[in-house]
């Protein structure tokens, strides 16, 4: 194993996605970039990925082509109320 970062902890299965960088090493990485890693090889990319969801094969997504660790895509609280519709105030 090369680097594996744990940004959060959730109580839910997460959903990973797993593939090869421009390096060629392999990604792991979940749906929301709170958690994931660099690997070596394919076999310790799944182990890590199967570990984390709770040994859920159904959570865990071969991407074909080029796949980037990208650990910024985690959106904040802040970004995700600034999203959403203004309400409307009653006087």
């Amino acid at each position: 194993m090369k680097h594996t970062v744990r940004v959060a902890s959730n109580c839910r299965p997460l959903h990973f996605s797993i593939g090869k960088d421009s390096r060629g090493n392999w990604v792991v990485q979940d749906e929301e970039g709170t958690c994931g890693g660099l690997f070596i090889d394919r076999t310790q990319a799944l182990r890590f990925a199967m570990f984390e969801n709770g040994n859920n094969p159904q959570a865990v997504v071969m991407v074909p082509g080029v796949f980037e660790l990208d650990m910024k895509r985690k959106t904040s609280l802040s970004q995700r109320n600034a999203n959403q519709r203004p309400q409307r105030k009653v006087a």
